[in-house]
């Protein structure tokens, strides 16, 4: 197994990896809509968390050598679901025509009382 690192993502806030390769499949943490340059989440509503969730999933993909069509599944954490057109919204301007596998879950609460995380798995043929 392999980690890996980017710092232009947040910071992992507790002790876990912000993504772990495992054969051809790679693991990223959940990533929250923190903002690396300030360490704060981001200002705005769920459709700008979202957005900054998406920054941050490209830039630890990248840190990997990897890019959002190596995505395979992802999982949706949302503080209510009231909140998934916002989220859908960004999610579909990410990944544009790739449509990997997906679940999105309403959760009691989220680090730091933010509206969406995003964890993700994607997949890359070993060379």
């Amino acid at each position: 197994m392999k980690t890996y690192h980017s710092d232009n993502a947040p910071k992992a806030i507790g002790p876990y990896c912000q993504v772990i390769q495992a054969g051809s499949f790679y693991f990223l943490s959940g990533q929250t809509p923190i903002d690396p340059a300030t360490g704060k989440l981001v200002e705005g509503g769920v459709e700008e968390q979202a957005r900054q969730v998406f920054k941050n999933i490209d830039q630890v993909l990248q840190a990997a050598g990897l890019e959002p069509s190596h995505v395979v599944k992802s999982t949706v954490f949302l503080s209510s679901m009231d909140h998934f057109q916002a989220m859908n919204a960004a999610y579909a301007e990410f990944y544009g025509d790739h449509k990997p596998a997906r679940s999105a879950f309403a959760v009691k609460t989220l680090p730091l009382n933010c509206d969406v995380e995003i964890e993700t798995i994607a997949y890359k043929e070993e060379e």
